[in-house]
Protein backbone atom coordinates (compact mmCIF):
# COMPACT_ATOMS: atom_id res chain seq x y z
CA UNK A 1 0.00 0.00 0.00
CA UNK A 2 0.86 3.69 -0.81
CA UNK A 3 1.89 5.79 1.87
CA UNK A 4 0.79 9.25 2.31
CA UNK A 5 2.83 10.78 4.99
CA UNK A 6 5.99 9.74 6.75
CA UNK A 7 7.18 10.39 10.41
CA UNK A 8 7.73 9.55 13.42
CA UNK A 9 5.90 8.32 16.37
CA UNK A 10 7.01 9.73 19.45
CA UNK A 11 6.16 9.36 23.11
CA UNK A 12 8.63 10.68 26.17
CA UNK A 13 12.01 10.19 24.46
CA UNK A 14 10.77 7.49 22.39
CA UNK A 15 10.33 7.94 18.54
CA UNK A 16 9.29 5.75 15.88
CA UNK A 17 9.93 6.07 12.59
CA UNK A 18 6.68 5.39 10.90
CA UNK A 19 4.49 5.73 6.99
CA UNK A 20 0.91 6.44 7.15
CA UNK A 21 -1.19 4.31 5.19
CA UNK A 22 -5.03 4.67 4.29
CA UNK A 23 -7.08 1.96 6.27
CA UNK A 24 -10.26 2.59 4.17
CA UNK A 25 -11.05 3.06 0.60
CA UNK A 26 -14.28 4.10 -0.85
CA UNK A 27 -16.36 1.58 -3.22
CA UNK A 28 -18.83 3.62 -4.19
CA UNK A 29 -20.04 3.53 -7.93
CA UNK A 30 -18.83 7.27 -8.94
CA UNK A 31 -20.50 8.83 -12.19
CA UNK A 32 -19.67 11.35 -14.76
CA UNK A 33 -21.66 14.25 -15.72
CA UNK A 34 -22.51 14.11 -19.59
CA UNK A 35 -24.72 15.45 -22.51
CA UNK A 36 -27.81 13.89 -22.31
CA UNK A 37 -28.08 15.48 -26.38
CA UNK A 38 -25.00 13.61 -27.98
CA UNK A 39 -23.19 12.01 -24.54
CA UNK A 40 -20.54 14.62 -24.22
CA UNK A 41 -18.34 15.00 -21.60
CA UNK A 42 -19.03 17.85 -19.01
CA UNK A 43 -15.71 18.88 -17.22
CA UNK A 44 -15.57 21.75 -14.78
CA UNK A 45 -13.26 24.60 -16.00
CA UNK A 46 -10.88 27.21 -13.46
CA UNK A 47 -12.26 30.42 -15.21
CA UNK A 48 -10.59 33.50 -13.56
CA UNK A 49 -13.69 36.23 -12.35
CA UNK A 50 -11.84 39.35 -13.38
CA UNK A 51 -10.70 38.50 -16.56
CA UNK A 52 -13.07 35.12 -17.69
CA UNK A 53 -9.95 32.84 -18.70
CA UNK A 54 -9.10 29.57 -17.79
CA UNK A 55 -6.20 29.30 -15.06
CA UNK A 56 -4.11 26.37 -15.54
CA UNK A 57 -3.28 24.54 -11.90
CA UNK A 58 0.46 26.11 -11.17
CA UNK A 59 -1.68 29.89 -11.26
CA UNK A 60 -3.86 28.57 -8.77
CA UNK A 61 -3.22 29.76 -5.06
CA UNK A 62 -5.02 30.07 -1.70
CA UNK A 63 -6.43 33.15 0.15
CA UNK A 64 -8.82 33.79 2.64
CA UNK A 65 -12.37 34.93 2.52
CA UNK A 66 -12.51 38.20 4.60
CA UNK A 67 -16.17 38.73 6.21
CA UNK A 68 -16.40 41.66 3.65
CA UNK A 69 -15.29 39.40 0.73
CA UNK A 70 -11.95 40.47 0.61
CA UNK A 71 -9.64 37.79 -0.35
CA UNK A 72 -6.25 38.03 2.04
CA UNK A 73 -3.67 35.02 0.00
CA UNK A 74 -2.08 33.27 2.14
CA UNK A 75 1.19 31.04 0.54
CA UNK A 76 2.82 27.41 0.98
CA UNK A 77 5.61 29.39 2.60
CA UNK A 78 3.35 31.15 5.27
CA UNK A 79 2.10 28.32 5.95
CA UNK A 80 5.57 26.02 6.36
CA UNK A 81 6.67 29.04 8.40
CA UNK A 82 4.26 28.79 11.38
CA UNK A 83 5.72 26.49 14.41
CA UNK A 84 3.93 23.31 14.21
CA UNK A 85 5.47 20.89 15.75
CA UNK A 86 3.47 18.14 14.70
CA UNK A 87 4.33 18.22 10.97
CA UNK A 88 6.24 15.37 10.68
CA UNK A 89 5.54 13.69 13.89
CA UNK A 90 2.57 11.86 15.30
CA UNK A 91 2.85 13.18 19.20
CA UNK A 92 1.03 11.01 22.10
CA UNK A 93 -0.09 13.31 24.68
CA UNK A 94 -1.64 10.38 27.04
CA UNK A 95 -2.71 7.30 27.35
CA UNK A 96 -6.56 6.73 28.43
CA UNK A 97 -9.16 3.88 28.08
CA UNK A 98 -10.77 3.80 25.25
CA UNK A 99 -14.40 4.21 26.49
CA UNK A 100 -13.60 8.08 27.22
CA UNK A 101 -13.17 8.43 23.21
CA UNK A 102 -16.85 9.78 22.10
CA UNK A 103 -17.49 7.81 18.76
CA UNK A 104 -18.76 11.21 17.44
CA UNK A 105 -15.32 12.12 17.05
CA UNK A 106 -13.85 9.24 15.30
CA UNK A 107 -13.22 10.00 11.53
CA UNK A 108 -11.08 8.43 8.89
CA UNK A 109 -8.55 5.45 9.63
CA UNK A 110 -5.07 5.07 9.11
CA UNK A 111 -2.84 2.05 9.89
CA UNK A 112 0.98 3.18 11.10
CA UNK A 113 3.72 0.47 9.25
CA UNK A 114 7.28 0.38 10.94
CA UNK A 115 9.36 2.13 8.58
CA UNK A 116 12.92 0.66 8.41
CA UNK A 117 14.27 -2.29 10.05
CA UNK A 118 15.31 0.07 13.06
CA UNK A 119 11.71 0.74 13.94
CA UNK A 120 10.58 -2.62 14.30
CA UNK A 121 11.73 -3.07 17.84
CA UNK A 122 10.27 0.22 19.37
CA UNK A 123 7.37 -0.58 17.15
CA UNK A 124 6.30 -3.88 18.49
CA UNK A 125 7.15 -2.58 22.25
CA UNK A 126 4.68 0.17 21.54
CA UNK A 127 2.00 -2.44 20.38
CA UNK A 128 2.46 -4.91 22.95
CA UNK A 129 2.47 -1.83 25.78
CA UNK A 130 -1.22 -0.94 23.93
CA UNK A 131 -2.46 -4.56 24.34
CA UNK A 132 -1.49 -4.95 27.62
CA UNK A 133 -2.75 -1.77 29.23
CA UNK A 134 -6.13 -1.77 27.25
CA UNK A 135 -5.80 1.99 26.60
CA UNK A 136 -5.60 3.77 23.62
CA UNK A 137 -2.82 6.43 22.34
CA UNK A 138 -4.44 9.88 22.54
CA UNK A 139 -2.13 11.92 20.04
CA UNK A 140 -1.79 14.85 17.91
CA UNK A 141 -0.11 15.43 14.69
CA UNK A 142 -0.64 17.20 11.43
CA UNK A 143 -2.07 16.13 8.08
CA UNK A 144 -3.03 18.28 4.83
CA UNK A 145 -2.14 21.78 6.16
CA UNK A 146 -3.73 21.86 9.81
CA UNK A 147 -3.56 20.01 12.91
CA UNK A 148 -5.66 16.79 14.09
CA UNK A 149 -6.36 15.05 17.33
CA UNK A 150 -5.84 11.05 16.61
CA UNK A 151 -6.48 8.21 18.40
CA UNK A 152 -3.96 4.87 18.25
CA UNK A 153 -5.18 1.45 19.16
CA UNK A 154 -4.09 -2.04 17.81
CA UNK A 155 -5.69 -4.07 14.57
CA UNK A 156 -4.15 -7.92 14.86
CA UNK A 157 -0.46 -6.89 14.79
CA UNK A 158 -0.70 -3.60 13.44
CA UNK A 159 -1.24 0.18 15.31
CA UNK A 160 -3.97 1.81 13.50
CA UNK A 161 -4.77 5.16 14.44
CA UNK A 162 -8.36 6.54 13.68
CA UNK A 163 -8.67 10.67 12.93
CA UNK A 164 -10.76 12.68 15.78
CA UNK A 165 -12.62 15.56 15.45
CA UNK A 166 -11.95 18.13 17.84
CA UNK A 167 -14.20 18.22 20.55
CA UNK A 168 -15.54 21.75 19.61
CA UNK A 169 -16.37 20.30 16.13
CA UNK A 170 -19.44 18.10 17.87
CA UNK A 171 -22.39 19.80 17.36
CA UNK A 172 -25.02 19.25 20.63
CA UNK A 173 -27.55 17.55 20.13
CA UNK A 174 -30.28 20.63 21.43
CA UNK A 175 -33.74 20.40 19.90
CA UNK A 176 -33.17 16.89 18.41
CA UNK A 177 -34.57 14.66 20.99
CA UNK A 178 -38.73 14.11 21.32
CA UNK A 179 -40.26 16.97 22.79
CA UNK A 180 -43.04 15.44 24.62
CA UNK A 181 -42.46 13.39 27.95
CA UNK A 182 -42.33 9.78 27.40
CA UNK A 183 -43.37 7.02 29.73
CA UNK A 184 -41.36 3.30 29.22
CA UNK A 185 -43.43 0.22 30.84
CA UNK A 186 -41.41 -2.51 32.05
CA UNK A 187 -43.29 -5.00 29.34
CA UNK A 188 -41.83 -2.61 26.38
CA UNK A 189 -38.76 -3.08 27.52
CA UNK A 190 -38.86 -6.41 28.03
CA UNK A 191 -40.12 -7.25 24.34
CA UNK A 192 -37.05 -4.80 23.49
CA UNK A 193 -34.90 -7.08 24.90
CA UNK A 194 -36.46 -10.17 23.38
CA UNK A 195 -36.36 -8.66 20.36
CA UNK A 196 -32.68 -7.83 20.57
CA UNK A 197 -31.66 -11.31 21.69
CA UNK A 198 -33.28 -12.94 18.92
CA UNK A 199 -31.53 -10.89 16.24
CA UNK A 200 -28.42 -11.92 18.27
CA UNK A 201 -25.02 -11.52 16.66
CA UNK A 202 -23.89 -10.70 13.23
CA UNK A 203 -20.97 -11.48 11.06
CA UNK A 204 -19.41 -8.51 10.05
CA UNK A 205 -17.69 -9.72 7.03
CA UNK A 206 -20.97 -11.44 5.62
CA UNK A 207 -22.30 -7.54 5.40
CA UNK A 208 -22.13 -5.89 1.98
CA UNK A 209 -23.31 -3.00 0.45
CA UNK A 210 -26.66 -4.18 -1.60
CA UNK A 211 -27.19 -0.59 -3.69
CA UNK A 212 -23.67 -0.88 -4.64
CA UNK A 213 -23.88 -4.40 -6.34
CA UNK A 214 -27.52 -3.06 -8.18
CA UNK A 215 -25.95 -0.63 -9.37
CA UNK A 216 -23.17 -2.23 -10.71
CA UNK A 217 -25.26 -5.43 -12.36
CA UNK A 218 -27.23 -1.99 -13.91
CA UNK A 219 -24.18 -1.00 -15.23
CA UNK A 220 -23.47 -4.29 -16.86
CA UNK A 221 -26.84 -4.75 -18.11
CA UNK A 222 -26.60 -1.45 -19.88
CA UNK A 223 -23.55 -2.19 -21.72
CA UNK A 224 -25.22 -5.60 -23.04
CA UNK A 225 -28.03 -3.68 -24.00
CA UNK A 226 -30.54 -5.38 -21.86
CA UNK A 227 -32.89 -3.67 -20.13
CA UNK A 228 -33.91 -4.41 -16.49
CA UNK A 229 -37.05 -4.52 -15.02
CA UNK A 230 -37.45 -2.45 -12.65
CA UNK A 231 -37.97 -3.65 -9.29
CA UNK A 232 -41.06 -2.74 -6.49
CA UNK A 233 -39.94 -0.07 -3.95
CA UNK A 234 -39.78 -1.73 -0.55
CA UNK A 235 -42.95 -0.80 1.96
CA UNK A 236 -41.82 1.55 4.00
CA UNK A 237 -42.51 1.70 7.66
CA UNK A 238 -45.86 2.85 8.61
CA UNK A 239 -46.93 4.86 11.79
CA UNK A 240 -46.72 2.64 14.38
CA UNK A 241 -50.17 2.18 16.64
CA UNK A 242 -49.93 -0.22 18.63
CA UNK A 243 -45.77 -0.58 20.01
CA UNK A 244 -46.82 -3.98 21.83
CA UNK A 245 -47.88 -5.40 18.48
CA UNK A 246 -45.14 -4.24 16.33
CA UNK A 247 -42.64 -5.22 18.87
CA UNK A 248 -44.34 -8.71 19.01
CA UNK A 249 -44.39 -9.08 15.31
CA UNK A 250 -40.70 -7.72 15.40
CA UNK A 251 -40.03 -10.63 17.52
CA UNK A 252 -41.95 -13.67 15.43
CA UNK A 253 -40.19 -12.03 12.20
CA UNK A 254 -36.90 -12.02 13.44
CA UNK A 255 -37.27 -15.67 15.05
CA UNK A 256 -38.90 -17.01 11.54
CA UNK A 257 -35.72 -15.33 9.86
CA UNK A 258 -33.31 -17.57 12.02
CA UNK A 259 -35.23 -20.71 10.91
CA UNK A 260 -36.43 -21.05 15.27
CA UNK A 261 -38.71 -23.50 14.47
CA UNK A 262 -38.23 -25.03 18.05
CA UNK A 263 -39.08 -21.68 19.31
CA UNK A 264 -42.21 -21.29 17.08
CA UNK A 265 -43.42 -24.89 17.64
CA UNK A 266 -43.24 -24.18 21.39
CA UNK A 267 -45.17 -21.08 21.74
CA UNK A 268 -48.72 -21.69 22.86
CA UNK A 269 -51.45 -21.68 19.84
CA UNK A 270 -55.02 -20.01 20.90
CA UNK A 271 -57.99 -21.19 18.30
CA UNK A 272 -59.82 -18.22 17.62
CA UNK A 273 -63.57 -18.61 17.43
CA UNK A 274 -65.66 -17.20 14.62
CA UNK A 275 -66.91 -14.08 15.29
CA UNK A 276 -70.59 -12.46 14.13
CA UNK A 277 -74.07 -13.40 15.24
CA UNK A 278 -75.00 -16.21 12.58
CA UNK A 279 -71.70 -18.24 13.84
CA UNK A 280 -72.00 -17.09 17.65
CA UNK A 281 -75.92 -18.07 18.22
CA UNK A 282 -76.83 -21.73 18.48
CA UNK A 283 -80.33 -22.44 18.30
CA UNK A 284 -82.24 -24.35 21.06
CA UNK A 285 -82.33 -27.86 19.22
CA UNK A 286 -78.94 -27.43 18.39
CA UNK A 287 -78.04 -26.81 22.06
CA UNK A 288 -79.81 -29.95 23.55
CA UNK A 289 -78.20 -32.16 20.68
CA UNK A 290 -75.19 -31.10 21.65
CA UNK A 291 -75.83 -31.61 25.26
CA UNK A 292 -77.67 -35.19 24.92
CA UNK A 293 -75.16 -36.71 23.02
CA UNK A 294 -75.87 -39.54 20.09
CA UNK A 295 -78.97 -40.49 21.68
CA UNK A 296 -80.66 -36.94 21.26
CA UNK A 297 -78.95 -36.72 17.62
CA UNK A 298 -80.68 -39.88 17.12
CA UNK A 299 -84.37 -38.46 18.12
CA UNK A 300 -83.42 -35.41 16.20
CA UNK A 301 -82.48 -36.92 12.36
CA UNK A 302 -86.08 -38.40 12.66
CA UNK A 303 -87.43 -35.02 12.79
CA UNK A 304 -86.05 -34.37 9.66
CA UNK A 305 -87.49 -32.90 6.49
CA UNK A 306 -86.83 -36.45 4.77
CA UNK A 307 -88.31 -38.27 7.52
CA UNK A 308 -91.21 -36.28 6.99
CA UNK A 309 -91.05 -36.83 2.84
CA UNK A 310 -90.54 -40.50 3.24
CA UNK A 311 -93.51 -40.82 5.75
CA UNK A 312 -95.76 -40.12 3.02
CA UNK A 313 -97.14 -42.40 1.26
CA UNK A 314 -99.69 -43.24 -2.26
CA UNK A 315 -102.72 -44.75 -2.47
CA UNK A 316 -101.80 -48.02 -3.34
CA UNK A 317 -99.26 -47.86 -0.88
CA UNK A 318 -101.55 -47.79 1.77
CA UNK A 319 -104.16 -50.08 0.98
CA UNK A 320 -102.01 -53.01 2.21
CA UNK A 321 -101.38 -51.19 5.23
CA UNK A 322 -105.20 -50.60 6.02
CA UNK A 323 -105.60 -54.31 5.21
CA UNK A 324 -102.83 -55.11 8.09
CA UNK A 325 -104.58 -52.81 10.13
CA UNK A 326 -108.29 -54.63 9.32
CA UNK A 327 -107.02 -57.80 10.20
CA UNK A 328 -105.50 -56.96 13.73
CA UNK A 329 -109.12 -55.45 14.47
CA UNK A 330 -110.71 -56.17 17.95
CA UNK A 331 -112.44 -59.73 17.65
CA UNK A 332 -115.87 -57.91 19.14
CA UNK A 333 -115.74 -55.72 15.86
CA UNK A 334 -115.18 -58.68 14.07
CA UNK A 335 -118.48 -60.68 15.63
CA UNK A 336 -120.91 -57.41 15.44
CA UNK A 337 -120.09 -57.28 12.05
CA UNK A 338 -121.12 -60.91 11.75
CA UNK A 339 -124.37 -60.44 13.50
CA UNK A 340 -124.89 -57.56 11.12
CA UNK A 341 -124.63 -59.73 8.35
CA UNK A 342 -127.05 -62.56 9.69
CA UNK A 343 -129.75 -60.41 10.76
CA UNK A 344 -129.11 -58.47 7.03
CA UNK A 345 -129.78 -62.17 5.21
CA UNK A 346 -133.10 -62.85 7.90
CA UNK A 347 -134.80 -59.46 6.73
CA UNK A 348 -134.55 -60.44 2.93
CA UNK A 349 -135.46 -63.65 3.50
CA UNK A 350 -138.61 -62.14 5.37
CA UNK A 351 -139.29 -59.87 2.79
CA UNK A 352 -139.38 -62.25 -0.27
CA UNK A 353 -141.76 -64.38 1.04
CA UNK A 354 -144.95 -62.18 0.79
CA UNK A 355 -143.63 -61.39 -2.69
CA UNK A 356 -143.61 -64.72 -3.79
CA UNK A 357 -147.00 -65.97 -1.97
CA UNK A 358 -148.93 -63.15 -4.18
CA UNK A 359 -147.05 -64.42 -7.24
CA UNK A 360 -148.41 -67.62 -6.88
CA UNK A 361 -152.01 -66.37 -6.35
CA UNK A 362 -151.68 -64.58 -9.09
CA UNK A 363 -151.01 -67.48 -11.35
CA UNK A 364 -153.74 -69.62 -9.72
CA UNK A 365 -156.13 -66.52 -10.56
CA UNK A 366 -155.24 -66.28 -14.45
CA UNK A 367 -155.75 -70.57 -14.25
CA UNK A 368 -159.06 -70.10 -13.22
CA UNK A 369 -160.08 -67.40 -15.77
CA UNK A 370 -158.71 -69.33 -18.46
CA UNK A 371 -160.72 -72.46 -18.29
Amino acid sequence: MRSIWNGAISFGLVSIPIKLVNATESRSVSFRQIHTQDGGRIRYRKVCELDDQEVPQAEIGKAYEDADGTMIPITDEDLASLPLPTTKTIDIVAFVPASEIDPLQIDGAYYLAANGVPAAKPYALLREALKRSKKVGLAKFALRGRERLGMLRVVDDVIAMHGLLWPDEVRRPEGVAPDTDVTIRDAELDLADALMDTLGDVDVDSLHDDYRQAVEELIAAKAEGVELEPQPAPAGGGRVIDLMAALESSVRAAKEARGDEAAEASAPVTELKPRGKAAGKRTTKEAGTAAAGPAAKKTASKKTPAGKAASKKTPAEKAPADRATAKKASPERATARKAAGTSATSSKAASSKPAAGKAGAKKTAARKRAS
